[in-house]
Formats: C-alpha cells, sequence, structure tokens
C-alpha cells in the first residue's frame, strides 16, 4: 500500500502534464482504491470553462473506465499553484460518490507542515445522496 508521501508524490509527477493554457493553474490527482489499485489523473482545461475537467473528476473517470469497483481509500491532490490545493465543490462530491460510505482521506502539501491529510466527511459533511 503506498503512503501519503508516495501518492502526494505521484500527483505531482501528472500534474506536470495537465492542460492548463487558460489558467496557466496546474493540478494533479492520484487516487487509491481499497483493491490497491491505483489512478492518476491531471485537470485539462476548454476554451468554454465548463467543459473542463479537474484532476480529482479525471483520475475517479479512470479508475471507472479501468473496471475499478472497490472504495476509493485515498486521494492526493497537488498543484504547483497552491499550497493546500483543496478539491473545488463538484470533486468533493465526486469524492463523496465513490467512496461509497467509507470516509476517503484527502492528502495535500502544506508549504508549512509538509504533507497534510482531510478526510472528505469533514470537507464535505453534508453530501447530496439518493442511495
Amino acid at each position: 500500500m503506498k503512503t501519503n508521501e508516495e501518492l502526494l508524490e505521484a500527483a505531482k509527477e501528472v500534474s506536470k502534464r495537465a492542460y492548463c493554457p487558460y489558467s496557466k493553474f496546474a493540478v494533479g490527482a492520484c487516487a487509491l482504491y481499497e483493491s490497491g489499485n491505483i489512478y492518476s489523473g491531471c485537470n485539462i482545461e476548454n476554451s468554454s470553462y465548463g467543459l473542463s475537467l479537474c484532476a480529482e473528476r479525471n483520475a475517479i473517470s479512470n479508475a471507472v473506465a479501468g473496471g475499478e469497483t472497490s472504495k476509493l481509500v485515498k486521494i492526493a491532490i497537488y498543484s504547483p499553484n497552491s499550497s493546500k490545493c483543496f478539491p473545488c465543490g463538484a470533486c468533493r462530491q465526486w469524492i463523496q460518490e465513490f467512496a461509497e460510505g467509507y470516509n476517503t482521506e484527502i492528502i495535500l502539501e502544506n508549504e508549512e507542515k509538509g504533507v497534510c491529510s482531510y478526510y472528505i466527511n469533514d470537507i464535505l459533511p453534508y453530501s447530496f445522496n439518493l442511495k
């Protein structure tokens, strides 16, 4: 099982492949599932901003496309542009959806403290749920 530091390092690496010609705000994400499988993603912008895809949703989409069916245990998020790059509201809802009741750990880099983590239930306490 990868450590938080290793997951964050993988998120750093994939952030280098972000397609962000408009905002210049690169983000990488690395998602660890209960199966032990790891999926990564970076943000992909579009000149019509609403069509852009965040790194977190890209990583989760890669997991779904890869046939992953276990719970999302951890997701590391990194941006060279921002310390503690928290997921946006839409990504928080996606993370909660694929956590399937598990309190998924969100791993971030903090310039002052190094690697830090939060839990999805703390940063999205009242998620939307149809289940």
